[in-house]
């Protein structure tokens, strides 16, 4: 069974589009949508088993340049 998360994401000043566009590209990356509040993207993602999606967060989402601050949420099937 796939593992899926919402990531919750904050970003430098002015960089929404070029972050989200970035996001969109990684394998596993379901949807990335700029939004108000205290986070400005919110990203769904997908993975084979939670180490993958620790992989993708950790080893892809974070490095886009402009990042500044993430906050995983792993959905569960009640």
């Amino acid at each position: 069974m796939a593992v899926s998360a919402y990531v919750l994401i904050q970003i430098e000043m002015g960089k929404a589009v070029e972050v989200a566009n970035r996001i969109r590209e990684i394998p596993g990356v379901v949807s990335a949508d700029i939004a108000t509040g205290p986070y400005d993207i919110i990203v769904r993602t997908s993975a084979a088993t939670m180490d993958d999606l620790g992989r993708m967060i950790v080893g892809q989402i974070e490095m886009v340049d402009g990042i500044s601050r993430t906050l995983t949420c792993p959905i569960i099937n009640l």
